[in-house]
């Protein structure tokens, strides 16, 4: 009998052992999965248009309404977008030439609280007067203190509780129109959406203003999701 009741405590370690290997594995896992979906900002894009197919003129200038700011920050982001525009073959005008298009745009920030109640298993003991040191076997991680009379044949069975969690996301959005000066025409509009946990607009608008020119100038009054991946040095 008492080889008996040894063999049968060496099987119970080695079980356990399994299953806590197994639950390493898949919380490393997770993690990865996680740290994956963090290093990229997610964003709706709609543009509509009726951009020409040839442009005689390409020169462009950036237009303020009146009141609002010009400062060292807004320049930051005209410079961002001008980058983008001469990638597409567009350029200021020099020499006192007048510009053929109009540039502008809107960014903003908000901030959202956003509550979420989930339904997670937890131990039957949970959030009674006998849950805590001395409960625990040893034989699930092998915590000092614990006592050795619970263990993976005990009755006590998980149950389900509601857990709430409260965590704050931000919205993003950026909003951009190219116009034909001579005809006072809208050219091109574009707004780019996207939530996450980054609130900085300095932060977001290389990736907001990258988004709006994806594909350019795309299919007119098509929604599509376009991903960028987060700059390290960002």
């Amino acid at each position: 009998m008492r080889t008996l009741h040894v063999c049968v405590i060496v099987c119970v370690i080695e079980f356990d052992q399994t299953i806590m290997r197994f639950a390493a594995c898949l919380i490393i896992t997770l993690c990865l999965l996680l740290s994956g979906c963090a290093s990229k900002i997610r964003s709706e894009v709609t543009a509509f248009h009726q951009w020409p197919a040839a442009m005689a003129e390409k020169t462009f200038s950036f237009v303020h309404k009146e009141g609002e700011p010009t400062g060292l920050e807004r320049q930051s982001y005209e410079n961002l977008i001008r980058a983008e525009l001469v990638k597409q073959g567009l350029h200021e005008p020099s020499g006192g030439q007048k510009a053929a298009l109009a540039v502008s745009f809107n960014a903003m920030v908000s901030a959202k609280d956003v509550r979420v109640v989930e339904t997670v298993l937890v131990d039957s003991w949970y959030g009674t007067p006998w849950y805590g040191p001395g409960y625990y076997s040893p034989y699930w991680g092998g915590w000092p203190g614990y006592s050795p009379f619970y263990g993976p044949f005990s009755p006590g069975m998980p149950v389900a509780r509601q857990q709430e969690r409260r965590y704050i996301v931000f919205y993003r959005e950026l909003t951009l129109k190219i116009s034909d000066l001579a005809a006072g025409q809208p050219l091109y509009e574009v707004t780019v959406r996207s939530e996450g946990k980054e609130g900085n607009l300095a932060k977001i608008m290389p990736y907001l203003v990258r988004s709006a020119f994806a594909e350019f100038p795309g299919k007119s009054g098509t929604p599509r999701i376009v991903e960028m991946k987060i700059d390290a040095k960002h």
